[in-house]
């Protein structure tokens, strides 16, 4: 009989090994156990029913005029209590060896709460300069440098939020580190004619592909990122009773630069993202059809550009007060679109603003984060800009209690 393996075999089954070879070989558990309420004033665009907040959906009237998004909604998880695991050893002739595990009870499945996969990678050291990682960590967007609060977003849409396969090279000197990664798609996913899918990376045949450098000097670091997406939307088509092969793809390219600054008692962080459909890292963004084949149906593309930045202050140790605003613009198209696919391509600008205070004992925290995110929604032109616009708010209020180990 088959037996599906859980969270916790699967951590058993590895300390196991980890007796069978202790020589120049160790590993660690950690973790945490997490619960989260949330209350919002209005319905909004959101992940993990609204543990993941992004925008505030915009007015949607019924016959008798009321707005149905005017709803408040309200719930209470742990779906984010995580469990983990790092590995160290042996060497491989002169390179340091290490790996992590680390899951949480966010995955799909016939029951809500099923184990998933956050960060599963091997990573191989040379000198304390050179590394090199194969497997599933952050997305180099979300980076070293990103905000702390306790919303579970992290800061998008205005920090790009992913996690993604990857195979990444890094070399560090005394003040420059230099990172080159090739990244796939798979529990993060880019928006397209059916949705969100793998299929528009995978059809495409070419990773992503990212190149970075940083300034390191202390506890300061300062950095820019450049990121190249190739995507096939469709690969065939059927107009009447004809079916064609496609030859489509939509190429773009982003760029990011950050800094981050950090004190005994405080830490100054700040990014800024010009984002070209970025919406597998949980972006606003996408693109726009610009052509159509009338006999094929064969579709060319453009991409949006949005422009995203955020602030984050950070006060306190074990009583913590944490100040973090983000602004995103949507600067449309080059050219002209006769369609379009993405995440809130009618909004034409957000702000948002995060406002925590968190008490922190050894292996404790509280806290609660109040966040007012308005956005502008409007009519768009043929470039995809906004115009005519009016407000929407959402009020979003959060408690946290963890347990960390």
């Amino acid at each position: 009989m088959k037996r599906k393996i859980g969270l916790a075999g699967l951590m058993c089954c590895l300390v196991l090994m980890g007796f069978a070879q202790k020589k120049n070989f160790t590993y660690k558990f950690y973790g945490q156990v997490r619960g989260e309420l949330f209350y919002n004033t209005r319905a909004n665009g959101e992940i993990a029913d609204g543990l993941f907040h992004i925008y505030p959906l915009d007015h949607a009237y019924d016959t008798d005029g009321n707005d149905l998004n005017a709803q408040t909604n309200s719930s209470f998880y742990m779906l984010y209590t995580r469990l983990g695991l790092d590995l160290t050893g042996p060497n491989i002739g002169k390179a340091e060896t290490s790996a992590k595990l680390e899951a949480d009870f966010r995955g799909t499945g016939s029951s809500f709460a099923v184990p998933r996969i956050r960060h599963a990678y091997f990573n191989l050291a040379w000198d304390g300069r050179q590394s090199f990682l194969v497997g599933q960590t952050w997305h180099p967007f979300f980076g070293d440098v990103h905000p702390e609060m306790l919303n579970l977003s992290t800061g998008a849409p205005f920090n790009a939020f992913s996690r993604a396969p990857q195979i990444r090279y890094r070399y560090t000197g005394k003040h420059w580190q230099f990172t080159g990664t090739a990244l796939w798609q798979l529990q993060y996913l880019a928006e397209g004619p059916i949705g969100k899918s793998e299929s528009y990376q995978k059809n495409s045949g070419i990773p992503e592909f990212h190149a970075g450098v940083d300034y390191l000097n202390g506890t300061f670091i300062a950095g820019v990122g450049a990121d190249v997406l190739s995507l096939k939307p469709r690969t065939q088509n059927t107009v009447g009773d004809k079916t064609y092969k496609l030859d489509e793809r939509i190429t773009s390219v982003s760029f990011e630069a950050h800094a981050r600054y950090k004190m005994p008692d405080w830490t100054f962080a700040a990014k800024s993202t010009l984002a070209s459909n970025m919406t597998h890292t949980c972006m606003l963004g996408g693109y726009g059809v610009t052509s159509i084949d009338p006999r094929t149906g064969e579709q060319e593309y453009t991409p949006f550009r949005h422009s995203a930045t955020w602030l984050n202050i950070v006060h306190g140790s074990k009583w913590k007060q944490d100040l973090y605003i983000g602004y995103v613009k949507n600067l449309g198209t080059s050219e002209d679109i006769l369609a379009k696919y993405g995440t809130a391509l009618d909004i034409d600008q957000m702000v948002t603003v995060n406002a925590q205070i968190s008490y922190n004992l050894p292996h404790w925290k509280v806290g609660i984060e109040y966040t007012p995110a308005t956005a502008w929604y409007g009519t768009a032109d043929e470039r995809g800009r906004i115009h005519d616009t009016h407000t929407v708010t959402n009020h979003r209020i959060l408690w946290v209690m963890m347990y960390v180990f």
